[in-house]
């Protein structure tokens, strides 16, 4: 635990407090090539410090991080403390950073306190209260089997640019209401919102995303629909034209980039472990239970609740100023006490249980668990009962992670399988449903789904 310091008089920039110049202490980039490689080394690094370190998020934009759970847990929970209001930082920080796409202040849910807040989020979860389960699990598998069907014939996929980053995309695309001939820009712009590392790259890539939003609402204040864009329109909160578009922003960001990191962290886990391709009676693991495990130890969004203190605090051993951000490591916080790898029992890792702050916690935790689960869930349980001996290309620990501070997220996911065609009757996704079946031994074109009858997966 650090000492006490004295508050600096910076908020955006790295001048953070923390432990003075001889304590042998870096404050750690949660960016560039050895961040991506290896978060877990730096978060043990951090833990120097406390429960709370400083950090620089981009060059030159310093914060706090939380790295642990107890700290976590507090933070989230106490508002008199702490602000969701961005405004005050952002006054010290480039116009052009990178990272205000992100932690920018905007009338959302996101980054508002008290009664706002509440507003934003009840347009929010009223909405997605419209959308029966099991509507969405079918729409979900109907767009699985479709992607399924556009590379199973190869015999080899990226299963994160061939799959994982598309399927979320056109499920909401649906759900807003829009055609799915909008997808790729939408892709583009969203990825390009988290992996921008340059202002230029960060632009380009947020006003393509208001370009699509605005033809968006367009389109449905001349058409309503049974879709979440109208239902946001006619919600009794009144949303105000830029309190619409910042609301539709932030769930479809929300919703694509973390979906796709799920899926795509699970997929990386379920092919790295054979425990997967256990017959029922034997105990094996589902695709749920790789979800559990994901959440816990490769949440998708690794380091994000921006909070700011409303006056100078001094939060578990370390003095924060007012105004100054900090961050909730929802990574750190759930490996605190070690990290289960793939194909290590949850009692070699230390962290295959208990609770985990994927989701967040209090007031501003994820509103839309339920949904982002079962299209997570429905994704991988469509592809590995049609790929039935899909398997990587590469080890696991050779797969390539993406730059950036919030998200643990894989470049590709290389796979190869039987490749499956329209003409095997019953064996495709274009044919009749599959039934159960354990891994098979060498190759087979059929692996059924054993899970495939299982309902919605509950909070």
């Amino acid at each position: 635990m650090t000492s006490p310091s004295t508050p600096g008089t910076g908020t955006g920039t790295t001048d953070t407090p923390g432990p003075g110049p001889g304590s042998g202490h870096e404050v750690a980039a949660l960016y560039g090539p050895e961040f991506a490689a290896d978060p877990y080394r730096v978060y043990d690094r951090l833990r120097a410090y406390g429960p709370l370190a400083p950090v620089e998020i981009a060059p030159g934009i310093g914060a706090m991080l939380v790295t642990d759970h107890r700290a976590a847990l507090e933070l989230l929970h106490d508002t008199d403390t702490w602000s969701k209001d961005s405004r005050r930082w952002q006054e010290t920080v480039p116009p052009d950073s990178p990272v205000l796409p992100i932690l920018g202040w905007r009338p959302n849910a996101l980054v508002n306190d008290g009664a706002a807040h509440r507003r934003y989020r009840q347009v929010v979860t009223d909405s997605f209260a419209l959308i029966p389960p099991h509507e969405l699990r079918e729409h979900t598998r109907q767009t699985s089997e479709a992607l399924i069907a556009r590379f199973a014939g190869k015999g080899r996929a990226d299963l994160i640019a061939e799959y994982a980053s598309k399927l979320p995309v056109l499920v909401f695309n649906r759900l807003f209401g829009m055609p799915d001939a909008h997808s790729d820009q939408l892709v583009a712009a969203l990825c390009g919102m988290l992996d921008a590392s340059t202002p230029e790259e960060a632009t380009t890539a947020n006003t393509a995303f208001s370009s699509y939003i605005g033809e968006l609402i367009a389109e449905k204040s001349e058409r309503r629909g049974p879709d979440l864009t109208s239902w946001f329109m006619d919600h009794p909160a009144q949303l105000s034209q830029e309190e619409l578009q910042d609301q539709i922003v932030l769930t479809m960001a929300a919703g694509h980039n973390p979906t796709t990191n799920l899926i795509g962290n699970a997929l990386a886990r379920m092919l790295s472990d054979d425990r997967y391709y256990s017959t029922l009676s034997s105990g094996g693991l589902t695709p749920r239970d790789a979800l559990h495990d994901v959440l816990h130890n490769d949440p998708p969004m690794s380091n994000l609740s921006p909070h700011f203190p409303r006056r100078d605090v001094f939060f578990h051993g370390t003095w924060v100023r007012a105004g100054q951000l900090v961050l909730v490591s929802y990574a750190a916080a759930n490996t605190q006490h070690g990290r289960t790898r793939p194909g290590e029992s949850a009692g070699a890792g230390g962290s295959g249980g208990g609770a985990h702050l994927a989701w967040a916690a209090g007031p501003h935790s994820c509103p839309v668990q339920n949904p982002a689960r079962l299209i997570a869930t429905t994704a991988i349980e469509r592809l590995t009962a049609w790929l039935s001996d899909i398997e990587l290309t590469v080890p696991h620990d050779e797969l390539v992670w993406r730059h950036g501070p919030f998200h643990r997220a894989l470049v590709e996911l290389p796979a190869r399988f039987t490749p499956i065609t329209p003409d095997q009757a019953g064996a495709t996704p274009w044919g009749s449903s599959p039934s159960s079946s354990t891994r098979p031994d060498g190759t087979s074109p059929v692996r059924p789904d054993a899970s495939a009858s299982a309902g919605p997966p509950h909070a």
